[in-house]
């Protein structure tokens, strides 16, 4: 433990506060709720209000922590939690157990943003929440993974809506000594302090821990008083300021957070940037191995990147971070010239799609792609998109060959399943469901659960949904200065018993989130059917820059003031991680409407699948592989259609008669027992089919196996000797570069062979050593499936020339000979091509 008692706080010194802290400590409270009635013990409204175990036990008064500690009830729980929460971090789990000698030792998971808890607000939204849940469940499953981020001083904003309906944006500050973190003390006790040098100037950075169980998060912040006043404000916000603030900040993260690593004594094998924000730290790896090796940053960079791999979670290309080359060039030249050995227009390359091209901004996705040997999407439809996106970087290349992949996005479902739904899936499939249990164990377990149990638990979800909204929604308006009467009128709303659909995301353009409202009149007319009733909770924040967002915002505000629907729609103000808990637990409906294909993932709509909700949304993301007509509803023709307003106009049409036609019949189509038979079937099917499909678990294995373990083997390979496997790959891609221009195909002889032809070419390879290269033919797929590649083996030499080659291969007669052509590609034993070498030459 790092020293987490303040000598100012008034409990330290009170017997037994040390087993407290340990737990109030570890965020895994916010999915482990076994603790929750010690936290309501000490302060039940301060816990309800924050969800945050370490705020409650930093304010509680002394008495009351004195008189909970010295009663032998509360202390013998205190005593059991520890004691399994101590023997929960030593069992080994998934990864010690079927990986037990795995090359394997830490994952640096690099993130801006971590969304694990609202007692630690240092998130905006879905990256940041999946980068949170990916941790929970490197922890569940044992993966040896450590989050690096940074700790603003304000977070994200903080959404009141005005009496017009405008939304405010606050900036509460975050207060360290209230946060679950401690700061990270060097061996003598003196506080962790890094020292980053930009602009010319250095800045110091202060380090503090987040405890997520097994898995740790490190957070760096500038707001040492040893700093300037501006520089102080270098983590002031998540995504405030300019360009020159944003560069600072991922400086920070990338450059900072791997000194970080290494000050703290972690040597990790695979860094993992989740986004492009983090990517400097592929230059600081770089640098230090050069500094620990002597190598040169060109060998450098050969061997550290094998072992980095790059999540993009951005659906278009003016997404990505780019920084106008002088903005670099201030702040890294001295970086470029003295750490890492070359000049800045060399480093301003990297981020370049035209290395040499001056005016070119600097892209942070491209310095990822170009220090990585590992790139994936967060869906198959993204990693579709992202292709196409970085298909320049890949002149002549296929677009299937485009060296990037997918791992489609999990959410971690004990953070966001009610305690109805995990009593019953623990009844039905047991305690370790989601870290051991995937896909038929599930089904099975589920399919002896009865209609009515299914029906029972969601009528509970949505009865304490109800109970939350009216809650919040008399609060939201009280603090907005309502009448004593508008207040009680706001405990009023929604029914326990009618169909209740949940809309909630950020309110951006492209995700349309005023497709409901097309029609004011339809969807009135949907809410106040007497006989079938339907209510909708709204909630979601604009961006306090974006006014067309904020004006969507307030066309929802005003609709939900219209007499005929207030008690059936709400605005409910400043989503969070908490609010969002409360909405995916009791929605029976989540509806998703953006622009296909802008929604990378979304994940969102997985967060309902556990709690027995639905998801009626655009195929897009996700819901574009997880759609069957058995577990929700479709929106959209799976094709892209832009900003058409009359295509939108077409959906907003095909989204109300969905609700009409189907979802609410559904719902009220009751049998003899109350129990709604067709929707109890799609829902079983939902819950059972796509939850373990769509959780963290499965994708951090998934990463684990497709993407960890595999750079972890190439960055120990590329490593050893110092780094002698580098010098050997850098001379190889030297030797492409000077020669490439030289290699010429010669004559080609195709000859039917029975049920097989036999086909030769001659290639001149010029300057290019014959193992540099590979040498296959290709053919297109006839079905939409996988291109066919047959490797062709050097035959013979051509006569008369010292480096030339006839290059054969016997393929089957069941195509045109035709439809196959020769290409020469780069090769090497261990290098990733096209990732490593992107030259490639056709015969036609």
């Amino acid at each position: 433990m790092d020293r987490p008692l303040a000598p100012y706080w008034p409990h330290a010194d009170v017997a037994g506060i040390e087993s407290l802290v340990e737990l109030a400590l570890d965020l895994r409270s916010t999915w482990e709720h076994s603790a929750d009635e010690l936290w309501g013990q000490l302060d039940d409204d301060l816990w309800a209000l924050t969800h945050n175990p370490w705020l409650v036990l930093q304010t509680v008064a002394r008495t009351k922590l004195e008189e909970a500690l010295h009663d032998p009830a509360f202390r013998t729980r205190l005593e059991t939690l520890v004691a399994e929460r101590r023997a929960g971090l030593t069992t080994p789990a998934w990864f010690q157990r079927a990986q037990p000698q795995a090359p394997l030792t830490c994952v640096a998971y690099f993130s801006m943003e971590f969304g694990l808890s609202e007692a630690l607000p240092i998130y905006s939204g879905g990256l940041g929440n999946v980068a949170g849940d990916q941790l929970k469940a490197a922890h569940d499953l044992g993966v040896p993974v450590v989050g690096v981020g940074l700790l603003y001083q304000e977070g994200y904003f903080r959404q009141v809506i005005d009496p017009d309906g405008s939304q405010r944006a606050l900036y509460p500050p975050n207060q360290p000594q209230f946060l679950p973190i401690t700061p990270v003390r060097e061996d003598d006790g003196e506080w962790l302090r890094l020292e980053v040098v930009t602009r010319g100037r250095r800045v110091w950075l202060r380090a503090w821990k987040a405890v997520v169980g097994r898995t740790m998060l490190y957070l760096l912040d500038s707001n040492d008083p040893a700093n300037s006043p501006a520089d102080r404000g270098i983590t002031s916000e998540l995504y405030g300021g300019g360009l020159q603030l944003r560069l600072i900040q991922e400086i920070a993260l990338g450059i900072g957070g791997w000194h970080l690593l290494r000050r703290i004594g972690l040597r990790p094998e695979v860094c993992h940037l989740n986004e492009g924000h983090a990517a400097f730290a592929v230059l600081e790896r770089a640098r230090d191995f050069m500094e620990s090796t002597g190598q040169p940053f060109d060998v450098a960079l050969a061997v550290t990147r094998g072992g980095n791999v790059f999540t993009t979670h951005t659906p278009v290309a003016a997404g990505f971070d780019r920084f106008p080359p002088d903005l670099v060039a201030r702040a890294l030249d001295g970086y470029a010239r003295k750490g890492l050995g070359i000049s800045i227009e060399q480093l301003l390359g990297l981020g370049r799609e035209r290395p040499q091209d001056t005016s070119e901004a600097f892209n942070m996705a491209l310095l990822a792609i170009r220090g990585s040997t590992a790139v994936n999407g967060v869906s198959r439809l993204h990693g579709h998109v992202s292709r196409e996106i970085f298909q320049s970087l890949f002149p002549r290349w296929p677009r299937q060959e485009v060296p990037i992949g997918y791992v489609t996005n999990g959410v971690h479902a004990p953070t966001w399943d009610s305690a109805d739904a995990d009593d019953l899936w623990t009844r039905a499939c047991g305690k370790r469901r989601w870290v051991d249990g995937q896909g038929t164990p599930l089904g099975d377990g589920l399919r002896s659960v009865g209609d009515a149990e299914l029906w029972a638990l969601r009528n509970a979800n949505r009865a304490a949904l109800v109970a939350d909204v009216r809650e919040r929604f008399s609060r939201q308006r009280a603090a907005a200065g309502a009448t004593a009467a508008e207040t009680e009128a706001a405990a009023q709303v929604f029914r326990p018993d009618a169909l209740t659909l949940g809309f909630a995301r950020r309110f951006a353009t492209y995700k349309r989130p005023n497709l409901l409202l097309h029609d004011p009149e339809r969807l009135v007319r949907l809410l106040t059917d007497r006989d079938c009733p339907v209510q909708l909770a709204v909630a979601g924040k604009a961006h306090p820059a974006d006014t067309a967002g904020q004006a969507m915002v307030k066309q929802w505000i005003e609709f939900t003031r219209r007499p005929e629907v207030v008690r059936s729609v709400v605005f409910l103000a400043d989503y969070d991680m908490l609010l969002a808990e409360q909405l995916v637990q009791g929605v029976d409906v989540w509806i998703n409407t953006p622009r296909r294909p802008w929604e990378a993932c979304g994940t969102s709509g997985m967060k309902v699948l556990v709690n027995g909700g639905l998801n009626l949304s655009e195929l897009d993301g996700w819901w574009a592989e997880a759609y069957a007509a058995d577990v929700g509803w479709a929106l959209g023709d799976g094709r892209e259609h832009g900003d058409d307003p009359a295509w939108d106009a077409s959906e907003a049409r095909a989204l109300y008669d969905i609700l009409e036609q189907q979802v609410v019949p559904d719902f009220y189509q009751r049998g003899a027992d109350g129990v709604p038979t067709a929707w109890i079937a799609r829902m079983r099917r939902s819950m059972a089919e796509l939850t373990p499909r769509f959780s963290a678990s499965r994708a951090v294995r998934e990463y684990t196996e497709g993407y960890y373990l595999r750079a972890a083997a190439r960055y120990r390979t590329r490593s050893a000797d110092r780094g002698a496997p580098g010098v050997a790959m850098v001379s190889w891609q030297r030797a492409l570069v000077d020669g490439w221009r030289g290699i010429h195909f010669g004559e080609t002889h195709v000859q039917r062979d029975g049920d097989s032809h036999d086909y030769r070419i001659s290639v001149q390879l010029g300057t290019v050593p014959p193992d540099a290269v590979r040498v296959e033919l290709y053919a297109d797929s006839s079905d939409g499936s996988s291109p066919e590649r047959v490797p062709m083996t050097r035959a013979g030499r051509i006569e008369g020339n010292a480096n030339g080659y006839v290059f054969a291969a016997r393929i089957p007669a069941t195509r045109p000979a035709s439809d196959w052509t020769p290409r020469v590609m780069p090769d090497h034993p261990g290098a990733v091509v096209p990732l490593e070498a992107a030259q490639i030459l056709w015969a036609r």
